[in-house]
């Protein structure tokens, strides 16, 4: 069988390696830890990165998703997307099928009449850049096999979108800095090495960390948003 056909798995297994992930105690991410514990983390299971197959399927649940969050704003939650295959993807291939697919369920918000998040630019060179999805803006999360970052590996494609507006509630709460403090200090720990593209929101474009992949300085994102 070709290693781009993983073996076949039910989604509840999938779901627990994941959850296993997570749990490790060395993954650096504290916020997806407190997610996971307080049983806000939603899974979606998917066929294939490569392919638009369960596009619909995903756009329809993160709306749904961030409609819900409008009415209870508390806490920290993650909405987490896992792909069957491929599992042999390099950095660069599951960079170009994340963002394949993150067109694709964007474009579909926009053709469901979803207004963007005025608090965030869709624009993916502005430094407050966020994606929008059923008016609320996210930070998306990629992670795949062949991730040079060891926090980012995972056994299949996989995109977390995480709220905006969680991560701005902490910071006005004065909780957000040290959060972040202790999330790179666990990634350093974890990798050896700082991870070169971290920055704060509004101070470089966000779309640069989307699939982990360290990228140059001319690197352009492939995607736009059609509402921006």
């Amino acid at each position: 069988m070709p290693d781009s056909i993983p073996t076949p798995t039910r989604p509840a297994d999938t779901e627990a390696d994941f959850r296993r992930k997570i749990e490790d105690a060395a993954f650096p991410c504290v916020g997806a830890k407190s997610a996971l514990a307080r049983d806000t983390m939603r899974f979606v299971h998917a066929r294939d990165i490569t392919s638009g197959w369960n596009d619909l399927q995903i756009t329809h649940d993160l709306l749904e998703w961030s409609w819900r969050y409008k009415d209870e704003r508390e806490g920290l939650r993650s909405f987490v997307v896992i792909f069957d295959r491929p599992v042999d993807l390099d950095e660069k291939a599951f960079e170009a099928a994340m963002w394949q697919r993150l067109q694709s369920i964007a474009d579909k918000d926009h053709w469901l009449g979803q207004k963007p998040d005025p608090r965030v630019s869709g624009d993916p060179e502005d430094p407050h850049f966020s994606l929008s999805f059923g008016g609320e803006a996210y930070f998306v999360v990629g992670l795949h096999p062949a991730a040079s970052r060891p926090a980012r590996r995972f056994e299949r494609p996989a995109m977390v979108f995480n709220l905006h507006d969680q991560f701005e509630r902490l910071r006005a709460n004065g909780r957000y800095e040290r959060m972040r403090e202790k999330i790179i200090e666990r990634d350093i720990a974890l990798a050896g090495t700082p991870n070169p593209m971290l920055e704060r929101h509004g101070e470089a474009s966000a779309a640069r960390q989307f699939s982990g992949r360290a990228v140059d300085e001319d690197w352009s994102c492939p995607f736009q948003d059609p509402r921006a």
